[in-house]
Formats: structure tokens, C-alpha cells, sequence
């Protein structure tokens, strides 16, 4: 059924800026309620960036809302239990208490979402960028069109020209560590005897700091986050420095070596962006364009999808834009910024090397489910 602006008549129309994450779950999100939805990527095709991505209950519940969860849990793994390693002894093994929680490669993701997105009946274009929006809701695009709709919605990342074309206050810092991000294959045979399908999350503080994230996606594949200072330049060289992680971790030798063969691996920092706003007239802002946060909940995507789904609620059921949209910051902001302050401590303190730091607090917003605003297990 269309969604009708009852000032023209004319079918609700969004522009949404990012094919990521948070922009196809936008776009997916109001087209099933009746928008007519427009989303542009920069790039000549869609494909996700990274490695690995971890989806708890919150994150779930939006894929189960979109219509893709039985597609998304087929091809990644649930891992027995989260352990945490210091020095090569476990400190901890946590299971969070029956909390839902996934693991996946970002590209089975992303497909599924891009999938459901033309399944929709959302108009994508590829080398389409972005690089102004109005709140009067223009935006304007790298060749200089110039188009009006009534919702523009910024996923465009960290670098958000929507954003900064519109000026929204922000501060933005980078934390002293950074990760390379990897898929490999298992190699489970080769790795001998171990709880190999657990994530392990392994930690050293001497002769130097370096920590291993260990997440098995599926059977086939292994996600490895590798973290190192930025100041570090053999930790952070990238492709890897086989020779230096092994030192730390010789156990590791099979997917290491299969790690250091990528030649398209990135360093990068940990980042966090906060904004004063995530709304202007008939824009708001979504995932890393609104609120970037450090990665130590894993957590970062999951509410740039929380966030995309709940305004095409919040549309929903306040018809008029320019209202709806500080509702839905209101609502939704403070189970953001929790996260992202907790992930910025444990990042800047490296907490998470002391096992069992998931405590109810750091789950508050894994727990939310936003189908139904409430909090869950």
C-alpha cells in the first residue's frame, strides 16, 4: 500500500544516501511501508567493506522484521561460548546468558540485504554519490542534478557528505589501537586439538601488545581481527608481517599464513563520531554518518540497522517527516550512546582483556528489540 503525502497526493518519496548496511536496511524498511525509495551508491556496484560482522538479538530482530533472518542464519554460526584468552591462558567464557548472537562474513549480509532490497522493489543506482543534502529536502549529487524528496536519509559513512554539507556539530577522535580485518579459510584439521568453533579473543601485553579476535563465520570460512597499536609499524603493516604475529601466536601458523597471502588487507583506527543532532528538517542521519563508534561490543552495525528500521517505524506512525524525525532521535538516541560510551571506554582501557566484561549493562542494547521497543532475555 503507498504512503501518500497528503499535501500532493503523490506517493512518499525517500532518498537514501549509502548502499551499507543502515542504507539498505532503510531502504528495505520503508519501502514495505509504502515509500518510494531511491538508494545511491558511490561505487559502480554494491558489495560490503570488511571482514567479519557480529549480529546480537537487536540486530536479529531487524533482519526477522525485514524478512531475512532464515536467509542470514544460513551460512553463519552461533559459536558455543565467547572466550577470552591473556596470555594464552582463558580467563573467561561467556554465553550471555542464551542472549541470540551471530556471526557471519559481511558480504552474506550485505547480499541478503541487497537482495531484499530489489526483491522490494527499490530503485538502486551505482556510481550515484551524494555530496550535499538540504533540509528542505534537495540533494545534489556529484554531476549536479539536483533532486527534492520528502525524507533524506545519510548512511554514507564516517565521511558523510550529507552530514558535513549541512553542518552538524560533531566531535570525532581515533583511538591508539587499530584492527586488520580478515577472512580466511578454517583450517580446523590443520590447527589440531582446540575449541576451535568458539570466538577467542586473545590477548598479550608483553614483550609488546597484540590481540587476536578469532570468530569462525561457518564452516568454511574464519574471520580474524588482528589489533595493534598505530603506533606499532610492524603490527599494523599491512599485508601482515607473518614473522611478528607469529611470535605472539605460533599456534595460529595455518590461518596466519593463509592471512599474510591477502593483498587487500587494511589497517584501520578505531573511530567514534558524536553529533549534537541526527536530524534536520527532512534529513536524518544513520550508522557511522550519525554515530561511529570503537568496535569492542561488536555492535556498530547492529545499531546502524536498529536505527534505520526504527525511522521507517517512527514514519510510520507520525505521517508528517519534519515531526517524526526528532521523535525517533528522542526515542532511540540513548540506547546509542550507551554503546558507544561503553565501546569507547573498554577500547580506550582495552577492558575487554580481563574476560567476562559483557556484563547487563554492556548488553543493554544487544537486548533491545526494536519490532517491539522493549528489551528482551
Amino acid at each position: 500500500m503507498a504512503n501518500v503525502n497528503k499535501r500532493t497526493g503523490k506517493t512518499m518519496s525517500a532518498e537514501v544516501a549509502g548502499a551499507g548496511f543502515a542504507g539498505l536496511t532503510a531502504a528495505i524498511a520503508l519501502r514495505q511501508r509504502g515509500w518510494n525509495v531511491r538508494l545511491h551508491e558511490k561505487g559502480p556496484e554494491l558489495r560490503a567493506f570488511g571482514a567479519g560482522i557480529y549480529l546480537w538479538h537487536n540486530g536479529l530482530r531487524v533482519l526477522e522484521g525485514l524478512g531475512i533472518l532464515e536467509d542470514v542464519l544460513n551460512g553463519s554460526h552461533t559459536p558455543p561460548t565467547y572466550e577470552t584468552w591473556r596470555h594464552d591462558k582463558s580467563v573467561s567464557r561467556e554465553t550471555f546468558n542464551g542472549l541470540p548472537w551471530r556471526i557471519m562474513t559481511r558480504q552474506h549480509l550485505h547480499q541478503a540485504l541487497a537482495n531484499k532490497a530489489r526483491a522490494e522493489g527499490v530503485e538502486i543506482l551505482v556510481n550515484s554519490e551524494v555530496v550535499a543534502a538540504d533540509p528542505s529536502g534537495k540533494i545534489t549529487f556529484a554531476n549536479g542534478e539536483v533532486k527534492e524528496a520528502d525524507l533524506i536519509v545519510g548512511a554514507d559513512g564516517v565521511g558523510s557528505k550529507v552530514r558535513d554539507s549541512i553542518g552538524f556539530e560533531q566531535d570525532r577522535w581515533i583511538s591508539v589501537d587499530g584492527l586488520i580485518r580478515l577472512i580466511v579459510p578454517r583450517k580446523r584439521k590443520e590447527l589440531g586439538h582446540g575449541d576451535w568453533d568458539n570466538t577467542i579473543d586473545m590477548w598479550n601485553f608483553w614483550p609488546r601488545v597484540q590481540r587476536i579476535l578469532y570468530s569462525p563465520c561457518n564452516d568454511q570460512e574464519l574471520y580474524l581481527g588482528l589489533m595493534a597499536p598505530a603506533a606499532d609499524e610492524r603490527g599494523s603493516r599491512v599485508p601482515i608481517d607473518l614473522e611478528y604475529w607469529l611470535e605472539m601466536f605460533p599456534f595460529l601458523e595455518p590461518v596466519l599464513v593463509e592471512a599474510a597471502k591477502l593483498q587487500t588487507a587494511r589497517y584501520d583506527r578505531y573511530e567514534t563520531a558524536k553529533l549534537d543532532s541526527w536530524t534536520r528538517g527532512k534529513v536524518a542521519l544513520v550508522g557511522d554518518a550519525a554515530h561511529a563508534m570503537c568496535p569492542a561490543l561488536a555492535q556498530g552495525a547492529g545499531c546502524a540497522m536498529v536505527n534505520a528500521y526504527s525511522l521507517a517505524m517512527e514514519l510510520e506512525e507520525i505521517p508528517s517527516v519534519e515531526e517524526a524525525l526528532p521523535s525517533w532521535e528522542k526515542r532511540i538516541r540513548p540506547i546509542t550512546d550507551l554503546c558507544q560510551a561503553i565501546s569507547g571506554e573498554y577500547a580506550a582501557n582495552r577492558s575487554l582483556s580481563k574476560g567476562n566484561q559483557f556484563t547487563a549493562r554492556a548488553l543493554e542494547t544487544a537486548r533491545y528489540d526494536p519490532t517491539r521497543r522493549v528489551y528482551s532475555w
